[in-house]
């Protein structure tokens, strides 16, 4: 990875204005924040940046406006329960852009903190449009993103405004940036990764890159159907993508040329019936029956998985093992969580996590704190291994 700047980089701030860009969309019942995970990432750049006396003025999207004002959409709802989490005021500037927000911050004292309103009330965040960046641009002096899982998106306040100011990373995206070089970049061999969820087809770029970084490919979730399938397994109503078996082989076969070994279940936990505690069987995966799905990887194949995550060095997750939202259909995922986190806490394994789903697995097995680092980030997570340039974290390297 090139070498990006961080906030040891930028020298003196007292008294001078400094946007941040965070990612503030937290879920909202209503009025309250149901989930502050984001605001407590974003607090130490803030906190920090006030401390040192900086002006400091935040900038977020909330929700998809579509280029309008939307009351229902405005960040002055997280304002509060920002200012909670930092223990300190925070104010509030009805625009992110303009005289009035300029006047407003003309006003402000150093140390002092500003939460900007939507960038997206503009139609010009989402193109990307050079005078809108410019406009945001003339507010600050200094650019702060802090904000990685919106770094997939080449917005005029993720990308544009890096362009325009002196651009340094925050300290999450600093600390996301480095765990991620550290997982895929100049990991440590072996490597395993976990790659599970519904369909193979909105995984297939990570699928592919996998096969060519790391050592072991644990695949799960309704995904592994579709290669058992591949692989002439009946897998009765399972879901799979019979359409995708070809593509199965191919990644199969380029795994194979690169020396990668792929791990698909041999023995599963099969229902009749999707629902919370149904009768279930284990079966071997060529024992599935017609009317059988596949919901679960069983205990065979989970205890020899935890063996292969027992001989590498490095593990990169993005999906569950089965329906870990249905019980019972969580166990695999949770036993293998339960021993990657044990492996990390005796030193023997770097494990990085991301993805929506994937977090909540973790949370659900009682992991996520015990993982080397899990990510927040979810489709920029999922660029990143599928290999692709985000434009956000493209913008800070020198």
């Amino acid at each position: 990875m090139t070498a990006f700047k961080t906030m040891d980089d930028i020298g003196d701030v007292a008294g001078k204005r400094v946007l941040v860009r965070e990612d503030l969309n937290v879920p909202m019942d209503g009025a309250k924040v149901t989930d502050d995970t984001r605001l407590r990432a974003a607090a130490p750049t803030i906190a920090e940046l006030s401390d040192k006396g900086a002006i400091v003025l935040v900038l977020a999207h909330f929700g998809r406006p579509k280029g309008a004002r939307n009351p229902d959409m405005s960040l002055a709802l997280v304002v509060r329960p920002l200012s909670d989490v930092l223990g300190r005021e925070v104010r509030f500037i009805d625009d992110c852009q303009g005289a009035d927000a300029d006047k407003a911050i003309a006003q402000m004292q150093p140390g002092d903190i500003a939460v900007l309103e939507n960038t997206r009330f503009h139609a010009g965040e989402e193109a990307n449009d050079a005078g809108l960046a410019a406009a945001i641009a003339q507010l600050g002096e200094i650019y702060v993103n802090d904000a990685f899982s919106a770094a997939h998106r080449a917005h005029a306040s993720t990308e544009g405004l890096a362009h325009l100011l002196p651009a340094f990373a925050g300290r999450s995206m600093e600390a996301e940036l480095k765990a991620l070089e550290k997982a895929l970049g100049q990991p440590e061999h072996p490597v395993a990764a976990v790659v599970g969820g519904a369909k193979v087809s909105t995984k297939l770029e990570v699928l592919r890159q996998m096969v060519a970084k790391v050592d072991h490919l644990i695949i799960g979730g309704g995904m592994a159907n579709t290669f058992l399938a591949a692989r002439g397994v009946d897998v009765g109503k399972s879901l799979c993508e019979h359409d995708l078996t070809d593509t199965a082989n191919a990644i199969l076969d380029a795994a194979d040329a690169a020396g990668c070994t792929v791990h698909l279940p041999y023995d599963v936990v099969v229902a009749t019936e999707f629902r919370a505690d149904p009768p279930t069987r284990t079966v071997n995966v060529h024992e599935v029956a017609a009317d059988e799905m596949i919901l679960d990887v069983g205990p065979a194949a989970t205890e020899s998985l935890g063996d292969v995550l027992k001989n590498c060095r490095t593990l990169v997750w993005n999906g569950p093992m089965g329906a870990f939202e249905t019980p019972p259909f969580d166990t695999a995922t949770v036993a293998l969580a339960r021993t990657a986190a044990a492996l990390t806490e005796s030193g023997s394994l770097v494990s990085v996590a991301g993805g929506g789903d994937t977090v909540a697995a973790l949370n659900q097995a009682g992991v996520a704190d015990r993982f080397t680092f899990v990510s927040t980030a979810g489709g920029a997570f999922l660029e990143w291994m599928e290999g692709k340039p985000l434009p956000g974290v493209q913008a800070l390297m020198g």
